[in-house]
C-alpha cells in the first residue's frame, strides 16, 4: 500500500482518543493481544456483553403487550379473532422464539464457514480461523447490509428496465412522469434535450442509472455527482468510499467477509459506508427517479385507510410487496369497465383494490381507491378479515406465514415474481429472464380474472371486518411542497423563525421486540406536540395513517406555532410514499439547507426508524447518517459484542460523518432525545428565539 493510502486509510478510522477515553481503554482491549492478560481483557467484555444483551432481551415485548399496548383496535380485535381461530400470527411465533440467542443478538456469531460455527466468549475469545469479536461483528453487520442494498437494488433494476422498456415500446407502458423526466435529464446533463424525443430521454436516462446500479470498472457515480451536495461529496471522496457501483460494492462485500479474506475490522466498517452510499444512491434515489419518471410523481390526495374501509360483496384484490410495475396495471385493469361487468356478472358489486405494505403506498397516491391496510408484519391479521379474495404477492416483506391464513379462508394467493415464490400459491408472473415483460397486461388481466373467480367460489366464507377506518392526507412529494407554499422559502422561514422546531424523517419496518406500531405512534405525537413537522413513508407510516395524524384532525395534538403554520388544510404528519421514497425526504432536507446556504449535518434533521427489524433498515438509517443526519431507534443493532463496532456505529460516525447513530429504548425519551438535539443544532445555526 502507498504512503498515501496508508494515510487515507488512518483518516478512516482515526480514532478520538481525547474525547473518548473509553474508547482508549477499548483498543487496548483489542490490539494488546500479546499482553500475558489477553484472556483477562477478553473475559471482561464478554461477560459485559452477556449481561448487556441479557437485560436487552428482558424488555421483548410479549404477546400480552401487544394487546396491552398496540395503539389500533383494528389490531386487537383481529388478534383475538385469529387466537379464537387458533391461527398463529407474527407475534406468537415470536413467543415461540423465546428466549432469543445471546451470541446472535450480540452479533458475535459467525457461520461464514463450515469449520464452525463459532461464537465469542470469555474461553473462546477468538473463532477457528482466529477472527475476534470486532472482526465478527463487523462481517456480520457489512452481510446484512450487503442483502440490504442486493434488496432495494433488484427494486432499482426491475423499475429502471421497465422505464427503458416503455420507451423502446417493448412494455406497454406511457411514460407519465414527462416534466420529471426533462428535470432529471438536465441535472444528468444529457447532451441536446431539445432535440429527443420523450422516448429517447427516458432510455437514455434508464442507461445511466443501470450503469451506477451495474458498472463492473471503476468509473463516474454519475447519480451521486449529481444528487449529492458537493459537501458532502468531499467527505466522501477524503474517506474513500464512494462506491463503483451497487452490484460492485455487494460482490466486494461478500468477497471480503469469506473465509481468511479480510482481517481488519475498520476496513471492513469502510466497505460498510461505501455499501450504505450504494444502497441510497441506486437503491434509493436510482428507484425513484425511474418509478416518478414512469408513473409519474402522483399527487396530494385524500384516502381511506384501514380495515374498516374494506367492504363486503365487492371482489377484493390485495397488493402486497414493492414492486409497482405490474401493480399499475392489475389497477387499471380491474378499474376498467369489462373487468367491472364481469365481476357483476358473478355476483359482485364491483372490485375493490387494498394496499399492504410498499406496493399498497405507491399505488395509493397515483390511482384512486387503493386502500391501505397494513405493513408487513401485520399482513396475516388483515387477511383474518376473511374479506380478500386474492392477494398478489410480489417480492419482499411478504412473509411465509401468509400461506397457512389464506388456507383457512380460501384466499386465492398469486406470486408474480420469480424471486418470490410461495409454497402453495399460484404463480402469473415475469420469468427469471424477464422475457415476458411483454405480457404485462396480459399477466394482468388473467389475475382479475382470477381474483373474479375467487369471489365466486369463496361465497361461504365468513367475514369480519372491525369498523375502523379514518381519512389520510397523502401525496406529500418535494413538488407538491414548492407548489403548496410557492417554493421552498416559506417552509424555511417556518423553520429559521422556530415555528417549525426541526424536520424529522420517521420511517422504516415494525419489530415484535416492541410493542407493535406503538414506538412509532410514541415518537410521532411528542415530536409533533413539540412543534416538530414530521415526514413518513414505508412500514412505520401506517400507525400514522391508521391513527390519524396524516389527518388536519390531529392538529388538535399538534403544538401552537406549528398548527399555526400547517392551518388550515396541512396535517403535522407528511406521508411522502413507499420506502424508496425516502429520497422525497432527503429531497426536501437537501432543498431547505440549500436555499438556507447550510450543510445538511448543520440543519434541525433527525432520522428516526423506532421499530426497524430487517437488513434493509440498516441501509435507510446508515443512509441519513451519511449525509450527515442523526438516526435514532428503539432497536439495538447486532453489534454489542464489540465494544469498537458498537463505537463505530453509534460514535464515531461523528467524526467522519458528523453524526451518530442513537438507540433509546423507551420511544417517548428517544422523542425528547431528538427534541433536545434539535434545539441544539438551533443553537448553533443561531435560529434560537
Amino acid at each position: 500500500m502507498s504512503k498515501a493510502e496508508t494515510n487515507k486509510n488512518q483518516h478512516v478510522h482515526s480514532h478520538n482518543h481525547d474525547k473518548n477515553e473509553n474508547h482508549e481503554h477499548n483498543h487496548e482491549h483489542h490490539h494488546g493481544h500479546h499482553h500475558h492478560g489477553h484472556h483477562h481483557h477478553h473475559g471482561g467484555q464478554v461477560n459485559d456483553y452477556l449481561e448487556a444483551v441479557t437485560e436487552y432481551r428482558k424488555t421483548f415485548a410479549s404477546k400480552q403487550d401487544v394487546l396491552d399496548k398496540t395503539p389500533d383496535p383494528a389490531v386487537k380485535e383481529l388478534l383475538l379473532r385469529m387466537e379464537q381461530l387458533g391461527l398463529d400470527t407474527t407475534f406468537d411465533r415470536f413467543e415461540q422464539q423465546k428466549p432469543q440467542c445471546v451470541f446472535g443478538l450480540a452479533g458475535v456469531c459467525c457461520k461464514n464457514c463450515y469449520m464452525g460455527p463459532c461464537k465469542i466468549t470469555a474461553k473462546s475469545p477468538r473463532g477457528i480461523c482466529g477472527a475476534d469479536a470486532d472482526l465478527i461483528v463487523s462481517r456480520n453487520l457489512l452481510r446484512a447490509l450487503a442483502a440490504g442494498v442486493a434488496a432495494h437494488g433488484v427494486h432499482a433494476r426491475e423499475t429502471i428496465l421497465a422505464l427503458k422498456n416503455a420507451a423502446e415500446g417493448i412494455l406497454d407502458l406511457p411514460i407519465v412522469g414527462e416534466e420529471k423526466l426533462i428535470n432529471t435529464a438536465k441535472q444528468f446533463g444529457i447532451a441536446n434535450i431539445e432535440n429527443k424525443s420523450i422516448n429517447e430521454l427516458a432510455s437514455e436516462l434508464a442507461d445511466i442509472l443501470l450503469q451506477d446500479l451495474s458498472r463492473p470498472v471503476a468509473g463516474d457515480f454519475k447519480t451521486i455527482m449529481v444528487s449529492a451536495p458537493k459537501e458532502r461529496q468531499q467527505v466522501w471522496k477524503e474517506l474513500d468510499i464512494i462506491p463503483i457501483s451497487a452490484y460492485h460494492e455487494v460482490f466486494e462485500a461478500l468477497h471480503r467477509t469469506t473465509t481468511g479474506t479480510d482481517g481488519d475490522w475498520q476496513n471492513v466498517m469502510k466497505q460498510f459506508l461505501r455499501c450504505g452510499l450504494a444502497f441510497v444512491f441506486s437503491g434509493v434515489v436510482g428507484s425513484a427517479i425511474a418509478t416518478d419518471v414512469l408513473f409519474g410523481i402522483g399527487g396530494r390526495r385524500t384516502s381511506k385507510v384501514n380495515v374498516g374501509a374494506m367492504q363486503e360483496g365487492y371482489v377484493n384484490i390485495a397488493v402486497h410487496g414493492h414492486l409497482p410495475v405490474l401493480v399499475s396495471e392489475i389497477v387499471k385493469q380491474g378499474q376498467a369497465q369489462e373487468f367491472i361487468e364481469l365481476a357483476k356478472n358473478h355476483g359482485a358489486k364491483g372490485i375493490k383494490f387494498y394496499g399492504i405494505c410498499c406496493s399498497g403506498l405507491a399505488a395509493m397516491y397515483r390511482y384512486d381507491d387503493v386502500i391501505p391496510l397494513s405493513n408487513a408484519i401485520g399482513a396475516e391479521l388483515v387477511l383474518g378479515t376473511g374479506a380478500l379474495d386474492l392477494w398478489v404477492a410480489d417480492v419482499q416483506d411478504v412473509y411465509p406465514a401468509i400461506m397457512e391464513v389464506a388456507k383457512c379462508f380460501k384466499t386465492t394467493v398469486v406470486t408474480t415474481s420469480d424471486s418470490a415464490r410461495l409454497v402453495g400459491a399460484e404463480h402469473y408472473g415475469y420469468d427469471h429472464q424477464h422475457s415476458n415483460v411483454g405480457e404485462t397486461t396480459e399477466l394482468a388481466k388473467k389475475i382479475v380474472t382470477r381474483a373474479i373467480e375467487s369471489f365466486a367460489d369463496r361465497r361461504d366464507v365468513p367475514v369480519y371486518i372491525p369498523p375502523y377506518e379514518v381519512d389520510a392526507e397523502v401525496g406529500f412529494s418535494v413538488e407538491y411542497v414548492k407548489e403548496r407554499f410557492g417554493g421552498l422559502k416559506p417552509v424555511l422561514e417556518a423553520l429559521k423563525s422556530g415555528e417549525i422546531l426541526g424536520i424529522v424523517n420517521l420511517v422504516g419496518c415494525n419489530n415484535p421486540r416492541v410493542v407493535y406500531e406503538r414506538a412509532v405512534l410514541d415518537v410521532a405525537e411528542t415530536l409533533i406536540k413539540n412543534n416538530v413537522l414530521v415526514l413518513t413513508n414505508g412500514c412505520a407510516s401506517f400507525p400514522l395513517l391508521k391513527m390519524g395524524l396524516c389527518n388536519t384532525q390531529a392538529l388538535q395534538k399538534t403544538g401552537d406555532s406549528l398548527k399555526n403554520f400547517l392551518q388550515p388544510d396541512l396535517p403535522p404528519v407528511w406521508h411522502m410514499g413507499e420506502c424508496i421514497d425516502n429520497a422525497r425526504a432527503s429531497g426536501l432536507f437537501g432543498g431547505l439547507a440549500g436555499e438556507a446556504g447550510k450543510a445538511i449535518k448543520d440543519m434541525p434533521y433527525a432520522f428516526a426508524s423506532p421499530e426497524w427489524s430487517n437488513e434493509k433498515g440498516i441501509g435507510a438509517a446508515l443512509g441519513f447518517r451519511l449525509n450527515g443526519v442523526n438516526s435514532y431507534h428503539c432497536v439495538h443493532a447486532p453489534v454489542q459484542g464489540s465494544d469498537n463496532v458498537m463505537n463505530f456505529m453509534y460514535k464515531e460516525t461523528k467524526q467522519l460523518l458528523g453524526s451518530t447513530m442513537n438507540v433509546e429504548l423507551d420511544p417517548i425519551k428517544l422523542a425528547e432525545n431528538i427534541i433536545n438535539d434539535l434545539k441544539e443544532k438551533r443553537k448553533n445555526l443561531g435560529w434560537d428565539k
